[in-house]
């Protein structure tokens, strides 16, 4: 297939970007010359940056009729002539396809009308695979089936600079830095804010230095874990931009949070990763990365998920003990 300019389309979160980026290299491989480019939504083309498989990142903008209308003409006329659009979403379907590219690859598992839209409608096996496996499903129509790598963020010097200097600031000397994040983007799928903290007292007692990573909407949050603790571990949430925690993460002894976006930073940068499930099955949403654990009850949770749980305190998360989220976390920090 004779492509000179390729285009990925991932409309999601944090997390999901990263899951994608295994497909740069494979594209790179098999088209040597062609120029890669990604579009994505405003807040994850961080994820991207500097990474030397891509040509373009591309940010689809929110607000602003002038700035939509200038996006779209700059979309059309950066002559794609294939586009792979992993985003499942009828937005991406309609950019798919306003692209003018003459191979233009999507899913559409619900069947909906963006289908017409592609060339060629991809078979969607979601929820049978890991999301790293169903993106390189993608490929295979454009010719490539290799084997499919790890995510990876790509950190230049200055992110690492950041990272040390923040480090730094913390004092830690030669203590093994843990990175919690209690958050999640919906609540069932966050484990008990109690229960961090006593995980932070017992990592305290380890001999190692915690520290809770987050948005700067969860700054409140943060303090209240720190409140119901004894340790009153280092607060750091807000006070990172995404880069410099992906470099922070990369000189972490263990990342332990629920299923998101950080969870996934920090295994794309080598960083050791407990990850909380409860929700969501980690057989399809779990980190992937050379050092990574997680816990997970498997219950049938899809009926209570978005309506919210009806288990109580029977759910899928508390179940979660803390006796046993500190015992595989002495196996990372042995």
């Amino acid at each position: 297939m004779n492509v000179k300019h390729i285009l990925l389309i991932k409309l999601r979160y944090i997390g999901d970007v990263v899951l994608s980026t295994p497909l740069l290299p494979l594209l790179r491989r098999y088209f040597p010359e062609a120029s890669l480019s990604f579009l994505v939504n405003p807040g994850t083309e961080a994820v991207l940056s500097g990474n030397p498989h891509l040509e373009h990142i591309m940010v689809l903008p929110r607000e602003g009729w002038d700035k939509q209308m200038r996006f779209l003409y700059t979309l059309r006329q950066a002559r794609f002539d294939a586009v792979v659009d992993l985003t499942d979403g009828d937005r991406s379907a309609f950019l798919t396809y306003w692209t003018g590219a003459g191979v233009r690859l999507g899913f559409n598992r619900e069947h909906r009308w963006r289908g017409k839209l592609y060339t060629r409608v991809l078979p969607s096996a979601y929820g049978s695979m890991h999301m790293v496996d169903y993106h390189a499903q993608a490929l295979t129509a454009l010719g490539i089936s290799a084997p499919v790598g790890r995510p990876e963020l790509y950190l230049g010097p200055d992110d690492q600079e950041q990272g040390d200097h923040l480090v730094r600031s913390l004092q830690i000397g030669h203590a093994p830095l843990v990175l919690l994040h209690p958050l999640a983007r919906y609540v069932d799928k966050a484990w008990p804010l109690e229960r961090f903290a006593a995980l932070a007292d017992w990592l305290a007692e380890q001999g190692a230095v915690v520290a809770l990573i987050g948005h700067q909407a969860e700054v409140q949050i943060g303090r209240q874990l720190i409140n119901a603790s004894k340790s009153k571990p280092h607060n750091l949430m807000g006070h990172t931009r995404l880069r410099q925690l992906a470099a922070v993460m990369k000189r972490s002894a263990l990342f332990v949070g629920n299923d998101g976006g950080p969870m996934h930073m920090a295994a794309a940068v080598g960083c050791p990763v407990l990850g909380l499930f409860g929700p969501t099955d980690p057989q399809i949403w779990g980190p992937r990365g050379e050092k990574v654990s997680v816990m997970y009850k498997g219950l049938d949770c899809e009926a209570c998920f978005y309506p919210g749980c009806t288990r109580g305190e029977e759910s899928c998360m508390r179940q979660i003990s803390v006796k046993e989220v500190c015992q595989v976390a002495r196996q990372f920090l042995e």
